[in-house]
């Protein structure tokens, strides 16, 4: 029998004064940017990746936000530097009330230990040099939770938690499959009693056949523990199945964010239909007669982004003001935001997003 209350997320330090009404995470205006040089026939030159660049969104407490968009659009930088793997450029991201992005590493040590994050391949995320019980145990050992006696016990509920054996804690990575270590990932995270947990396309290096798997074992321990979840990832299906709310990003912005049901059964922003019309359809009739919307040119450089819209070198509805003024994200209803000039005009103009509503049932 698991006893859930020694799994609990990590009481909050300080007064303990905070509303449960107020949003666990809040993220504002984040921008992080990389430092990078270029070789030239003239020589080297210095330039500036904007790889997130003018983010905010919030999460509430036991709430799941699904971020998605296509590979290179900022969502892994944005969810590492959620977790301070990366220290943000400007903006703030603050959990619990708190800015970690402006706290000293001493006072941020013990605040670690209540936001953790699951990496997308279980194959390079683990030590191949460690045993299974010292990689999940690692985090109890760094943050001082509980003695060495009772750490054992604690690895073992650990592993039975995420559906694995006890007897399982001497054994090393490579002995697992890769639904497997992504279980033991989990358990990894879990370790330091959570609130938080950024999942980084936690399902996309599995088989089709396992990742179901895995974000049923998501949404279970979510309900159990009381987590909050920012679930990354690019197939729309899988943020479907978890999330309870939608940001779509597009070259390091925010391109239109709302609820589950409002972004899915009408998207608002242009780029947010060209993704819905690359979902396959299992129907082959239905797939040969539908209208796709196909996107031509490449994505920009986040070296040197475009002026105003960003998705305008790319969007077939852009007009000289797209490529001149950026849009601001604006709420057109309650709860669904978009940055877009023409949004009045996409929402008039009826689209299906049927085909992915349905494959994305609610799991939990």
């Amino acid at each position: 029998m698991i006893d859930d209350t020694r799994l609990q997320p990590a009481a909050a330090p300080g007064d303990g004064q905070t509303s449960d009404s107020a949003p666990l995470l809040d993220v504002r205006n984040l921008k992080v940017h990389f430092p990078t040089q270029s070789r030239t026939l003239l020589g080297s030159r210095r330039e500036v990746v904007r790889a997130v660049d003018g983010v905010s969104f919030s999460i509430g407490r036991g709430e799941t936000l699904g971020l998605v968009g296509e590979s290179g659009c900022g969502k892994s930088t944005t969810g590492r530097t959620v977790v301070s793997l990366y220290r943000p450029t400007a903006g703030e991201v603050r959990f619990d009330g708190q800015d970690v992005a402006r706290l000293s590493p001493e006072i941020l040590r013990p605040l670690r230990r209540r936001f953790q994050i699951v990496f997308q391949d279980p194959f390079s995320s683990l030590n191949p040099r460690m045993t299974v019980g010292a990689l999940v145990g690692e985090a109890l050992a760094i943050h001082n939770i509980g003695s060495a006696r009772e750490h054992p016990a604690r690895v073992a509920e650990l592993m039975e938690l995420v559906g694995l054996s006890r007897s399982q804690v001497s054994r090393y990575p490579h002995e697992f499959s890769g639904g497997q270590r992504q279980r033991i990932a989990i358990a990894r995270a879990l370790a330091s009693g959570p609130d938080l947990m950024v999942l980084d396309e936690p399902v996309s290096a599995l088989d089709v056949s396992i990742q179901s798997q895995i974000l049923r074992l998501l949404a279970d321990l979510q309900q159990r523990l009381g987590l909050t979840y920012l679930l990354i990832a690019h197939d729309l299906a899988v943020v479907g199945q978890m999330a309870q709310r939608i940001a779509v990003m597009y070259l390091g912005k925010i391109a239109e964010i709302g609820g589950r049901d409002q972004v899915y059964q009408l998207p608002l922003h242009p780029y947010t239909r060209a993704l819905f019309s690359a979902v396959p359809v299992p129907d082959p009739s239905v797939e040969r007669n539908r209208q796709r919307i196909i996107l031509s040119g490449d994505v920009p450089s986040p070296i040197n982004p475009p002026t105003g819209c960003r998705f305008h070198t790319r969007c077939p509805l852009a007009l000289d003001r797209c490529r001149a003024e950026e849009p601001p994200l604006r709420e057109l209803v309650s709860g669904h935001l978009v940055a877009c000039h023409l949004a009045e005009e996409v929402a008039a103009t009826p689209f299906r997003t049927s085909t992915v509503q349905r494959n994305s049932a609610n799991i939990k």
